[in-house]
């Protein structure tokens, strides 16, 4: 039982990155695809490349998810509660998906493990929550905002004599190189949260102990199921984020992914705070948008979104609660 309990919870894991994957697809391509820097099919195959090479970057965000937001909890009471999360954070990925909305597939799975904690009676580490997660929450967006208003006009600036259209071309070529380093940046960030589960279901199941390195198949299991629902692609969230906010041109595609990625690379080896991709890329064009002028971004579109950004924690932390408790009445009692 307690074999085929950890073979399931990683399945689901598994399940969850590859929903994260065409969730958070459009965070990467949006602005290139809707520039016509990239076509779609080629900027998803270079995404889920770069994601399966990000994810073998880094380890802090893993090292965080795993052992700094709740007690990693024991027996078989505790692979309930890895189940719940995720089911809690894909339910909440598939809902938004269905909507178009860009929320925070990391939100959606933190909310989870502190929803299916409180429901199971482990400790949440209050102080882990509130510095890796909250905090950044917060901070991101505005730093993508001010960023990426700060990058688009130095490049005003820069090219202020410069042929407009031989500007744009250049910029279309840039943005190849600028949708990639975002690739690579949610690549880093996105698969280490999934590859922090599997290996709490390691430690719970006694395959791992506490403070292991990550094992090798863990890396590449989530990097290939990133990449995979990655270029399964997320054309809904990709309209909300690449037309729906502002109409974006090369040099503003360029500004917004450059400056997206810098804060993605900044937060995982910095501070190994697991920042969401989709608050920093929204935010960076909303930035980007508002050099134009500041009623050339749509605001309601940008309201809407920001409030999907508060209720995803609360949201994916009720279900995961909910979840725990059929599991509770189902299974563990």
């Amino acid at each position: 039982m307690d074999t085929f309990a950890l073979v399931v919870t990683i399945g689901v894991a598994l399940f969850f990155t590859y929903t994260n994957g065409f969730h958070d697809s459009a965070n990467a391509i949006a602005t290139s695809v809707s520039t016509r820097a990239l076509t779609p099919r080629v900027a998803l195959a270079m995404a889920a490349v770069m994601n399966m090479a990000g994810a073998f970057l880094g380890s802090g965000v893993a090292k965080t998810v795993s052992e700094g937001l709740i007690q990693t909890p024991e027996g078989s009471t505790g692979m309930g509660i890895l189940f719940a999360a995720l089911v809690g954070a894909i339910t909440w990925n598939l809902i938004t998906w269905y909507f178009g909305l860009p929320s925070s597939s990391s939100h959606a799975l933190f909310g989870g493990m502190v929803g299916a904690a409180l429901a199971g009676g482990t400790t949440v580490y209050w102080n882990g929550v509130l510095d890796k997660v909250v905090i950044p929450m917060f901070v991101s967006p505005i730093v993508g905002l001010i960023a990426g208003y700060l990058v688009m006009t130095a490049i005003l600036w820069i090219f202020r004599r410069t042929n407009p259209h031989k500007a744009k071309r250049g910029f279309r070529i840039a943005q190849t190189v600028s949708a990639a380093g975002m690739a690579l940046g949610h690549g880093l960030q996105d698969a280490q949260k999934t590859m922090g589960i599997v290996v709490m279901a390691l430690v719970i199941a006694d395959v791992e102990d506490y403070g292991d390195p990550i094992p090798v198949w863990v890396k590449v299991a989530c990097a290939v199921m990133l990449s995979a629902g990655t270029y399964a692609g997320g054309w809904r969230i990709m309209r909300t984020l690449g037309r729906k906010i502002i109409e974006l041109d090369p040099p503003q595609g360029f500004a917004a992914e450059a400056t997206g990625a810098s804060i993605m690379f900044a937060t995982a080896y910095l501070f190994k705070a697991p920042v969401s991709t989709t608050h920093v890329i929204t935010s960076a064009i909303m930035g980007v948008g508002a050099t134009k002028r500041i009623n050339a971004v749509r605001w309601g579109v940008a309201k809407n979104i920001v409030l999907g950004w508060f209720i995803t924690m609360p949201a994916a932390a009720l279900v995961a609660a909910a979840a725990y408790g059929l599991v509770y009445l189902v299974i563990l009692m």
